[in-house]
């Protein structure tokens, strides 16, 4: 499969069933995710993996964060979390909305070569995951913001992905517009 069929092909999966890739089979995915254009190769990033009671404590911080007082069932909609942060470095060159970026795009990066290997793949985010509750369940740095997780897990036989609206690439890709000349 090539990469533009791999890219055609990628959906949304909400619903996944109990496995996951292995922790060895996730670093593979990672090392090649993380060739992402970063600029001054910062690895402004780092990803948190999160399987079994990992996900109920999650679940009690959102719970937290939300005032709710029963932990949010989300984090059990998969077998593995992976959580996305941005880990902002200093750079005269850099600023922090492409160092974000970057953390974004080895998530999407990610995303993709799981898809392609067959994983279903949904990216979760949420008002929580600015939290302080959140923040300090991950262990995130002052330096650090979670742009979401990752929800990993097999693609369920006989289901279909989420729904996803075609793209018109007329309306989306346009050119520079022409200065006006003055009369």
């Amino acid at each position: 499969m090539s990469a533009l069929d791999a890219v055609r092909a990628r959906q949304s999966w909400s619903k996944v069933d109990d496995t996951a890739p292995s922790r060895e089979e996730l670093l593979t995915y990672v090392a090649a995710a993380g060739r992402v254009a970063d600029h001054s190769s910062l690895r402004p990033w780092r990803l948190i993996e999160l399987r079994g009671s990992d996900r109920e404590a999650l679940g009690a911080a959102i719970a937290k964060a939300e005032g709710d007082k029963s932990p949010s069932s989300k984090p059990l909609r998969a077998p593995l979390l992976i959580a996305v942060v941005a880990s902002f470095r200093k750079s005269e060159k850099v600023p922090h909305w492409e160092q974000e970026a970057v953390a974004s795009g080895v998530a999407h990066m990610l995303s993709l070569l799981l898809d392609e290997a067959g994983w279903g793949v949904l990216w979760r985010t949420g008002s929580y995951t600015r939290s302080k509750a959140v923040a300090k369940a991950h262990g995130l740095e002052k330096n650090e913001v979670l742009l979401g997780w990752l929800y990993v897990g097999k693609k369920p036989a006989g289901k279909k992905p989420g729904r996803r609206k075609a793209v018109d690439a007329r309306k989306l890709l346009t050119r520079m517009p022409k200065k006006k000349s003055k009369k």
